[in-house]
């Protein structure tokens, strides 16, 4: 500290200059205001490449299952060799099922309403949410499809299966045909294969669609309604004399086989502070890449 000398005899007492003597200041502490992380919003050019992915991969799966060349006789081989495998497990209960309810109209109807529209317009809207709402997600998903509709494309060419309807003498009856019949007039032969029944993806992508709504909804009513969907296309396949068994029991397999491999691919790259946003609704079925 400077001191300003004064004279000896002026009586004042040396002054401490103010400039020599810093005044000590509160020093302000400001908090850096942590990022929010603020989720990015779709842009629709993203949407509408990710609906032109899935139209382009839906056509090239429907041509690809018309343009395959099935010996039927070959078909009703492997028709007769799933009955007697399932009988032989005991599981061949596929006439009685659909017995009970021919002749119960309501039932009969019910049936051919879930298989018909409980199958792509479920898809589409559930894979629309997901687009909206969860698109990371969406991308696993949407994979999932394309992968298991490639494993059961190989299927079908290697193990084409006429389905129960086109066995009458085994007391099946088509009851799409009998009460809709404009659905099978409608569907452009160059997109059907009457064969392509092992798997069925019917059940395999209606329980991929399960597994997103009840993994990604909070609401009671859709985890419901996403267990009760491939249940009850198991039950409408078998009843409406389409798929056996086991066809459904395969489409399953195939569709979580998709599932895994999807998720492995393109699942989400996640550290310790975003996994936990992510992680929870999926980790019954499968971990995360760390």
């Amino acid at each position: 500290m400077n001191v300003i000398p004064v004279s000896r005899h002026s009586g004042a007492h040396p002054v401490a200059h103010p400039a020599a003597h810093p005044v000590a200041h509160p020093v302000a502490h400001h908090r850096v205001a942590s990022p929010v992380h603020v989720p990015a919003v779709a842009s629709w050019l993203g949407i509408i490449r990710e609906v032109g992915i899935v139209g382009l991969a839906a056509l090239i799966y429907f041509s690809a299952r018309g343009l395959i060349q099935t010996h039927a006789d070959q078909a009703f081989e492997h028709a007769n060799w799933v009955v007697s495998f399932e009988r032989s497990l005991g599981l061949f209960h596929e006439p009685w099922l659909q017995g009970w309810i021919i002749g119960r109209n309501w039932l009969t109807d019910l049936a051919n309403a879930v298989y018909i529209y409980g199958h792509w317009p479920v898809i589409a809207a559930t894979l629309s949410w997901l687009l909206l709402r969860h698109r990371e997600l969406f991308r696993i998903y949407r994979s999932a499809m394309l992968i298991s509709g490639a494993i059961g494309i190989v299927s079908f060419v290697l193990f084409p299966l006429a389905p129960p309807r086109f066995l009458p003498g085994l007391g099946f009856v088509d009851t799409v045909t009998l009460h809709l019949h404009a659905y099978r007039v409608l569907q452009p032969p160059s997109l059907t294969n009457q064969y392509a029944a092992m798997p069925s993806l019917h059940v395999g992508w209606n329980l991929l669609m399960g597994i997103a709504i009840v993994t990604q909804t909070r609401h009671l009513f859709w985890k419901a309604l996403g267990v009760a969907m491939p249940v009850l296309m198991i039950l409408a396949t078998i009843v409406t004399a389409n798929h056996y068994i086991v066809d459904g029991l395969a489409g399953a397999a195939v569709a979580l086989i998709g599932l895994a491999i999807a998720w492995k691919l393109t699942g989400p790259q996640t550290d310790q502070k975003t996994a936990p946003s992510i992680a929870p609704a999926m980790s019954p079925l499968f971990s995360l890449r760390q």
